[in-house]
């Protein structure tokens, strides 16, 4: 008798009324959410991705309190008087999370010594952390408890309990938010920080922050109040000055979810219109660059929307901390498409390949990364360079999260006791699933995002039957399955599920082939484009030159230089650019894939230089409306994926002809 199966093509995943009790969904009255995060460990990458964790171990991540003057232990979070702010748990949250999917036993040994000391700190009332936070007295002798650095915290100390279960955690958090319930309004994130340091502002503008952590413990404990403590950090956080919600880049890559966080609470379908609102706004008009980014250069500018203007390294990492955390409240695919765009085609090149050194910014086109200190940007210091000193102090810390976090989303829990492949990449991952809570492990092969075949091989002790989910991404147009070599009849949507519900057998391999096609991107301010192919975005591959600039003969800070022109426009048919795009790949991809010598694709097109497009203050000028003329000969060029490519011009201007083309002015 063939086994049973059921097919169906979902917009999101299923809520189920009889939800599952294997992971933490969310309470009633809370808003019941499709997706539930696997607990940390459950998932173990393999491949290209293990590698950047085992780079972590000894790079900049790993090796931070050699580094770092806010991780020396005379910090605030260990006790004494001196302050602890968003440094320190914005590194260990990533820490701990490193030292866990690694196993690595020094990690380990420094994260835990964290970790009790930060639950150590307690005090009576309830509050932990730096007791230089806990009364701040402006010049005015008005009183403040600044509890941002407490937002951030929280994620590694759920991320412990995760791992651990440890007893002390729930009682820890428990206390903390009584603490936060009885401070008095005056207290409590007031609107009103004159006189004040600045970052005492930065709670007032983040105090959305809290909203995971309390329903976190809200689904542990089904205490009442702490709804109500929500609604009050809620209405405390600071409302838009303007037409735009927040200037501030990474203010903006947190704000914009707060609405649709609350919306589990409030149940108002506005809430999450608004989050939907912001964002589509936002990166309307600033992101008029690939995958995900805009252009910040830490603030947003009016006039600058050019894609030389840059995005914060710490932005990505929270832009994807909020993808995750709307993808599960909403099950919607689209943000794991936004993931991927930023994680596999900006986060890689934000890093040295060694991942010993970061750079505040990146952009889309920035064909030099150089030690000036007046480039067109907000800030004017050194913002290209690739460093792992202080200079980069958010940034320095915050990016640890990066690669961990993105390992814990490759799959998600799903209401009705099945598991969804959320993200693809080559792991091992053992969940719980089924009616019983089956123990099964999925193990995963994959090339993914450089070839869209990915293999599934299904462990179990005894056969369970539960649904599987498989994500189609918002490229994809052509999605085929195979179970046990026998070809599956689907429609396949872009941004849509696969649900696959069977009885599973020990040995059942699933198979998948995603179509990589070639396509443009037309940015309508200019006209560029941008050469995509599957889930990456391409770059002209200029040859770097590396120069030191800086730093230790142990820590070493970097320029990187073009050794090759970079002034390029494109020669493609626009209505047909597969006839001039042609894809080049390699047989093996290498540990490290994210380098100029290690790209495992190329694509060769055609191209013309632009004599008079240059530099300007050592930033690349900005776009012209096209199609632009050239009297160049065309030359054959090549491009790289964007995570390759440090230098990158990636918005293409368009080489024409005729009475539309223009010349480009100086």
């Amino acid at each position: 008798m063939k086994n049973a199966i059921k097919i169906t093509s979902v917009e999101k995943p299923e809520i189920s009324k009889e939800k599952s009790k294997h992971y933490l969904f969310n309470r009633s009255p809370l808003l019941p959410n499709p997706f539930a995060k696997l607990p940390l460990g459950s998932i173990k990458p393999k491949g290209w991705l293990k590698h950047q964790l085992d780079l972590m171990i000894n790079g900049m991540t790993g090796r931070l309190s050699e580094l770092s003057d806010f991780l020396k232990s005379d910090n605030g979070w260990f006790g004494g008087n001196k302050e602890g702010w968003e440094e320190q748990p914005y590194w260990l949250r990533g820490f701990y999370d490193l030292a866990v999917l690694t196993g690595d036993k020094r990690l380990f040994s420094e994260a835990k010594k964290w970790i009790d000391a930060v639950i150590a700190s307690q005090d009576e009332d309830g509050y932990f952390g730096a007791k230089y936070h806990k009364c701040i007295i402006g010049k005015n002798g008005q009183k403040i408890c600044d509890l941002w650095p407490h937002m951030v915290m929280l994620d590694a100390i759920r991320s412990h309990y995760e791992h651990t279960s440890d007893s002390r955690v729930i009682p820890m958090m428990t206390h903390f938010f009584k603490f936060c319930k009885n401070l008095p309004d005056d207290q409590f994130i007031p609107a009103n920080t004159d006189g004040f340091t600045w970052y005492v502002s930065v709670q007032i503008l983040r105090a959305g922050d809290m909203l995971p952590h309390i329903y976190w413990l809200y689904n542990h404990t089904g205490e009442e109040w702490l709804l109500d403590l929500a609604t009050r950090f809620y209405r405390q956080i600071e409302p838009p000055t303007d037409e735009w919600l927040e200037h501030h880049v990474v203010h903006f890559t947190q704000r914009f979810r707060y609405s649709g966080n609350y919306y589990v609470q409030s149940k108002y379908p506005y809430h999450l219109a608004q989050t939907d609102y912001w964002y589509d706004q936002h990166m309307g008009t600033w992101g008029q660059q690939p995958r995900g980014i805009f252009g910040a250069d830490e603030k947003i500018r009016h006039g600058y929307t050019d894609p030389r203007q840059a995005f914060e390294t710490c932005a990505m990492v929270e832009f994807n901390k909020s993808f995750y955390i709307l993808g599960r409240i909403t099950g919607e695919a689209k943000y794991a498409d936004r993931c991927e765009d930023i994680t596999l085609n900006h986060f890689p090149a934000s890093q040295t390949k060694d991942l010993k050194a970061l750079h505040y910014l990146t952009a889309s086109n920035q064909p030099q990364l150089d030690k000036y200190e007046k480039h067109d940007y907000t800030n004017k210091v050194r913002m290209i360079t690739y460093s792992p000193d202080n200079r980069y102090r958010c940034c320095q810390h915050n990016v640890a999260m990066g690669w961990p976090w993105y390992v814990q989303n490759l799959w998600q829990a799903t209401s009705d006791s099945g598991l969804a492949a959320w993200l693809y990449a080559s792991n091992e991952v053992t969940a719980k699933v089924g009616e019983n809570g089956t123990k099964v492990i999925f193990n995963v092969e994959t090339d993914y995002p450089f070839d869209g075949a990915v293999k599934m091989v299904f462990k179990s002790s005894k056969p369970v039957s539960f649904p599987l989910y498989l994500r189609i991404p918002g490229w994809c147009h052509k999605f085929k399955v195979n179970i046990n070599n026998r070809p599956l009849k689907v429609t396949s949507k872009p941004g849509t599920y696969l649900r696959v519900e069977r009885t599973w057998k020990n040995g059942d391999v699933v198979s998948l082939k995603m179509l990589m096609e070639t396509s443009l991107t037309t940015w309508p301010r200019t006209g560029s484009i941008t050469v995509n192919h599957g889930p990456l975005s391409y770059s002209l591959k200029i040859e770097e030159r590396w120069q030191k600039c800086g730093g230790t003969k142990k820590w070493p800070e970097w320029e990187v230089l073009p050794v090759t022109p970079w002034n390029y426009g494109l020669v493609v048919d626009t209505n047909n650019p597969s006839a001039d795009l042609h894809i080049i790949k390699k047989k093996k991809i290498p540990n490290q894939p994210w380098t100029i010598e290690n790209s495992p694709i190329e694509i060769k097109a055609n191209g013309k230089i632009i004599s008079d497009w240059g530099l300007k203050n050592e930033t690349v000028q900005s776009l012209q409306p096209g199609p632009i003329k050239s009297d160049k000969p065309k030359e054959k060029i090549t491009l790289i994926p964007l995570g390759c490519a440090r230098l990158r011009i990636s918005c293409f201007p368009v080489i024409g002809e005729g009475p539309c083309a223009r010349d480009w002015k100086k």
